[in-house]
């Protein structure tokens, strides 16, 4: 049973007084019934809610359907451990003292030396180590173990039996791991520290229940549970403290009066204390709040298809399917609309449509598969052409032998391929692209696809790592001659005392022209004069300090230069760093831009709050919504409805923040496509205009239309 808050949840009792034929509402997975609808929809939102654990792994953060699925697989990972091995075990963990992971270890440890009958060892024979399974244990009064084991050979035959030491024999693999042992210890067990296995398996296996010497002074049994004794003590505070054994400490106050505002996380109230939310959470879960910003409503797909809504997913399965293998099956790539009008056109020769049938059957032929197999009995020649392609159609059909499809191959047989409902069609050709994704072709492109995107990723890695290595040293070396220079500026500072062409008292330097001149007050010539008769006694006479305008000319000269020359180098810092972003932001293109190339497969973009599906196809445009629940599609061809798709989702919730964060991303992309496809458009439109504006003396033939496209197609990249 999974826990909440570290503790058992109990489940709902059935509601009393039910009548046979009452309409109730079950939850799936805890078979809870409920007679409320409000009732059980809060119940199924909890156990939605990732705030559940697993009894067994203490894996966190889970549903309740989530860590149900853990127990159950914890179960049967705990059930393959021997039953050899089970006794000693719950032997060890029978009131232990020490934590799970150290009692896993102390298991471990002890059950790898107890070998078992049965047990599949390597054992050491002519100093090497060969596959052997113990038969059983040899009591001969000798100090050491032996066992009777039977060496298996690569094939799994025993070729020969022998007696071995017990330190001769070795596990290559454990059948146990520590994750096992863990959960083991948690399933069999009620309590922790001290560790006491349930009564009925201590009973089973013949382990007592009574505790040891050292733990009756400190724990004792009521109601079957074991209880940790209580001491009580004052404190100088006029306060009772309460220690239990397990180190925790509770105090009771002796004075009446009002208790705390808060307690135990209560309010006054007995109320619990609201904790705020942390987001993201289930989008279900989400409800409106005042910092919520103004959400649009989400626009309302179009959803007008040529092919029946059921028939949609197909149809956009076979076709991202063959434009994203069309240089490996020889197919000159088409546009969706071509297709979708293609599969609906009653024309049962239209040169699309059989280019397709053609390209995908051609590779069953090249794997040598099934399907080459019957076409050679059958003394079919591997070249396919138009006026043929139905035949081979019809073998694959009856190689795969669906019922439902039997009447289609005889309406195909009799050549009116087109008479065929657009399901059938689609039917078909999702066949055939399914066993072609089992083809060697198929599945070596994709191989090979995954090692270069993998070699693309690790180029990028390290690059971003050596960019990153250099910065660091830039770093470093700046900050190094910072130091450099704050030493060199503290120098300076200090021997200004000492240099005749430094102002001492921080008068200003005036500069007119070319002079410079340095006003120097009576206190300091005083000062400079009193030095002077120190340093020379037997001067008499005043002197004057006479300063040289050109040296301190040359000195603010250079000044300047440096601060002009700093200036420059800081300048042309900012222009390579612009110009290696630039670099940066090129390169993270072209890897995308690779990336995109070598895809391996579509996939969603994401899910709103009701888990439809949002698809993007970069070879169309638009964005396709998958209806959850039923084979309802719809689209977005429009930059204004994808940025009212963006504002009306709820980044509170977990799969809408995944959905805003992925259509944001591929933003830019998503609006160049569908301004490509409005163009388009637009052009097809002007073009049908301007047909339908001819006399009918001239009128063009059916063929230029645009609407008629899939007629002109022409398969550019065919085999010879």
């Amino acid at each position: 049973m999974p826990l909440f808050k570290r503790k058992p949840f109990g489940l709902a009792e059935p509601p009393k007084d039910l009548e046979p034929y009452a309409l109730v509402y079950q939850v799936r997975f805890t078979k809870e019934i409920f007679q409320d609808y409000q009732e059980y929809l809060n119940r199924i939102n909890f156990y939605r809610q990732r705030v559940w654990m697993c009894k067994y792994t203490g894996k966190s953060n889970m549903t309740y359907e989530e860590a149900l699925v853990s127990e159950k697989h914890a179960t049967q990972k705990v059930q393959e451990l021997p039953n050899e091995l089970v006794a000693p075990a719950l032997c060890i963990i029978q009131f232990s003292m020490l934590s799970l992971r150290d009692l896993a270890d102390a298991i471990a440890k002890k059950l790898q030396k107890d070998l078992f009958v049965g047990a599949n060892l390597y054992g050491r024979k002519d100093g090497s180590l060969y596959p052997c399974k113990v038969l059983k244990l040899v009591e001969n009064g000798v100090e050491k173990i032996q066992y009777e084991v039977a060496w298996i050979n690569k094939t799994r035959k025993i070729t020969e039996n022998s007696i071995v030491l017990g330190e001769d024999l070795v596990w290559k693999k454990t059948p146990f791991s520590r994750n096992i042992l863990k959960s083991f210890i948690r399933e069999s067990t009620c309590r922790s520290i001290p560790w006491v296995i349930h009564e009925k398996l201590a009973q089973k296996h013949g382990i007592s229940t009574d505790p040891p010497q050292e733990l009756r002074s400190r724990f004792f049994f009521k109601d079957g549970q074991l209880v940790a004794k209580m001491k009580k003590r004052k404190n100088g505070d006029g306060k009772n403290e309460v220690n239990d054994e397990s180190g925790k400490s509770k105090r009771k106050k002796v004075e009446t009066g009002t208790s705390d505002a808060v307690k135990n996380g209560k309010e006054e109230n007995n109320q619990p204390k609201e904790e705020p939310v942390k987001y993201p959470i289930d989008d279900l879960l989400v409800q409106p709040g005042p910092d919520d910003p103004l959400f649009t409503d989400r626009p309302f797909p179009s959803r007008d298809f040529n092919v029946p809504m059921d028939c949609v997913g197909d149809l956009l399965m076979v076709w991202d399917f063959c434009s994203s293998f069309s240089r490996l099956l020889h197919l000159w790539p088409f546009s969706l609309e071509d297709f979708e009008n293609a599969i609906c056109h009653k024309d049962s020769n239209l040169v699309l449509i059989a280019e397709t049938h053609s390209a995908l059957l051609r590779l069953l032929i090249k794997d040598d598969s099934e399907y080459s197999f019957a076409l050679q009995k059958r003394k079919r020649k591997p070249k396919i052409s138009l006026i043929t392609w139905t035949d081979y159609v019809c073998d694959f059909l009856e190689m795969i032998n669906i019922t439902e499809l039997s009447s289609s191959m005889t309406t195909i047989k009799r050549g009116h391929y087109g008479l065929l409902d657009a399901n059938a069609k689609l039917w078909v050709l999702r066949e055939l692209v399914s066993h072609a994704l089992e083809t060697d072709l198929i599945r070596g492109k994709l191989d090979e696809h995954i090692e270069q995107r993998q070699m693309l990723g690790a180029i990028r890695r390290g690059e971003a790592l050596e960019y990153a290595r250099k910065r660091r040293e830039e770093k470093e070396q700046l900050k190094g001659e910072s130091g450099a220079d704050g030493l060199v500026k503290e120098n300076s500072l200090e021997s200004t005392g000492s240099n005749p062409h430094i102002a001492e008292n921080g008068n200003p330097i005036i500069e007119t022209g070319d002079m410079v001149e340095e006003v120097i007050s009576s206190q300091q010539s005083n000062t400079f004069y009193d030095r002077r008769q120190l340093d020379c006694p037997s001067m008499k006479t005043e002197e004057k300090q006479n300063v040289d305008p050109k040296v301190l000319a040359e000195n603010v000269t250079n000044s300047c230069e440096k601060e002009a020359q700093k200036q420059l180098s800081g300048d042309k810092k900012e222009a390579e760093e612009r110009k290696s972003k630039e670099k940066r932001q090129q390169r993270r293109e072209y890897f995308e831009r690779e990336m995109e190339k070598r895809s391996i497969r579509t996939s969603p973009l994401g899910k709103d709050r009701d888990y439809n599906r949002y698809w993007w196809f970069r070879r169309d445009g638009r964005i396709f919504i998958e209806i959850s629940d039923t084979k309802q599609w719809g689209y977005y061809s429009t930059k204004e409805e994808v940025d009212a798709l963006i504002r009306s989702l709820n980044r509170k919730g977990e799969r809408e923040r995944a959905l805003q964060i992925q259509l944001e991303k591929f933003y830019g992309k998503i609006c160049l496509e569908l301004q490509k496809r409005s163009k388009d458009l637009a052009h097809k439109i002007a073009l049908e205009e301007a047909v339908l504006r001819r006399s009918t003396r001239v009128r063009a033939p059916p063929r230029e239309n645009p609407a008629n496209a899939f007629l002109r197609y022409v398969n550019k990249w065919k085999e010879d």
